[in-house]
């Protein structure tokens, strides 16, 4: 679906995106992620023809400055900058979106119905909270039902709750054979959304994998850690002569959990850049 070779990015004498190598399988939800100015959204803007750049790019078998009217409607889009209209109701947007896009007026309330918005379709856009703004941004995408999807931190400032039901939606589009394209600084939501990972530190491509498999890599310590019914924690070496011990405290019926070392994504980050996520 995308494919990206050295790709790279100035603006002025300051290089944003410097040799980006990366590809995005149909299907898939694919997580670029990084702090706050490390180049995530310039590249969504590269990938979707907004911006101009140096290296090869190919998204749906196109470069993306040929992209026209009628590609883009495989092609779906939620940015902070690609608003809606602040006085028309919920309802009213999405039927000037879908006029603008030839999409059938009767897709408008489903589409609603379908992002929790149904019963605020006569709210205008100005007073709705935050995170029924994004779902009624995430409801123009959808309602395209576009071949990929771009979606830049789409639960950035949101609370659990509404985070979570934008997670659940994004997940459903890809069970409908929709690839995704998510930016985001939120390394749970990575971990629990993404097929593969890209982690993106000042302009460059630092690690590349699964949630599971970059984890993996860092796990220098190499134990497992026992939490046993009494409170105690014991650490042992993950070899032989650990696997001999805890099969002792299990046939002793002593082991509450067993977990292994390997750090989570945001410590995999820390070490690799030396400083974490920030909204």
């Amino acid at each position: 679906m995308i494919n990206c070779r050295n790709v790279s990015k100035s603006f002025s004498s300051k290089k944003i995106l410097k040799g980006i190598n990366m590809d995005v399988k149909k299907g898939e939800i694919f997580g670029l992620l990084g702090p706050s100015g490390a180049g995530k959204t310039t590249l969504i803007k590269i990938l979707t023809g907004q911006l101009k750049a140096e290296g090869d790019i190919s998204i749906l078998g196109m470069n993306p400055q040929s992209l026209k009217g009628d590609d883009y409607r495989k092609i779906g889009i939620m940015m902070d900058s690609f608003g809606v209209y602040e006085r028309l109701s919920c309802i009213d947007n999405l039927r000037t979106f879908a006029d603008i896009y030839g999409i059938p007026q009767d897709k408008v309330l489903a589409t609603l119905e379908d992002v929790g918005l149904k019963d605020a379709a006569k709210t205008a856009a100005g007073k709705l909270s935050k995170g029924m703004r994004g779902r009624l941004q995430l409801a123009r995408v959808f309602m395209q039902t576009p071949d990929i999807i771009f979606l830049d931190e789409p639960t950035s400032g949101l609370d659990p709750q509404t985070a979570e039901s934008i997670r659940e939606l994004i997940s459903s589009k890809k069970e409908q054979g929709c690839t995704i394209f998510l930016t985001t600084h939120d390394m749970n939501e990575a971990a629990v959304l993404c097929n593969h990972l890209a982690l993106l530190n000042e302009g460059r491509i630092v690690e590349y994998g699964t949630p599971e498999e970059i984890c993996r890599r860092y796990n220098h310590q190499n134990k497992i850690v026992i939490h046993l019914y009494d409170g105690t924690d014991i650490t042992l070496e993950n070899d032989g002569t650990g696997a001999l011990q805890i099969a002792e405290l299990l046939s002793l019926k002593m082991v509450e959990t067993i977990h292994s070392t390997e750090p989570n994504l945001e410590t995999v980050f820390l070490e690799l850049t030396g400083r974490g996520f920030c909204a």
